[in-house]
């Protein structure tokens, strides 16, 4: 069954919109299974997780974050946050301490083995990307990235947790 690119989302009949949506679903799920695959056999002898390493790609792009910061990006409470930094701190990627103004603010920056460890996985990650745009012709590459820019536009002015709550 391939995507209906021709039409636009907005014109379809409502039901080719939901099939649409659901084809779209089963390719965003397949594409995540195989970099996800690739990215576990990535993490795996660091003993890095999923979650710690998205925490780490956030912070190499911070200097600092507080704990409450960190806890908010993550969807998790201040205790989870604060146990995924204390894992993370003990593999040595990332130190904490006390806020100069404020002595009960913890604050989270990355070290440099794990900015080298976001460097290299991203290394991989644009190399595979790479791979997959060989596949495309010029026009689709930009479209493609176009599409995807929008999407990520319009993720990052949303809360992602409020799509579990959208009305459908």
């Amino acid at each position: 069954m391939a995507l209906n690119t021709e039409t636009a989302f907005a014109e379809s009949p409502p039901n080719q919109f939901r099939a649409d949506a659901e084809r779209l679903s089963h390719i965003v799920l397949e594409m995540q299974r195989c970099f996800v695959l690739h990215l576990c056999k990535e993490l795996a002898p660091g003993n890095v997780s999923f979650p710690q390493f998205f925490l780490l790609a956030y912070l190499d792009q911070k200097e600092v974050l507080t704990m409450s910061a960190i806890a908010k990006k993550m969807g998790h409470t201040t205790a989870a946050a604060s146990g995924l930094v204390a894992r993370l701190e003990n593999l040595g990627m990332v130190v904490r301490s006390i806020a100069r103004d404020d002595r009960r603010k913890v604050m989270v920056c990355i070290t440099p083995k794990g900015s080298a460890l976001v460097r290299r996985i991203r290394q991989e990650m644009v190399g595979n990307l790479m791979k997959i745009m060989e596949y495309l012709s010029p026009e689709e590459q930009r479209a493609w990235l176009q599409l995807y820019s929008k999407i990520y536009d319009y993720c990052q002015s949303k809360d992602c947790r409020s799509f579990s709550s959208a009305k459908r």
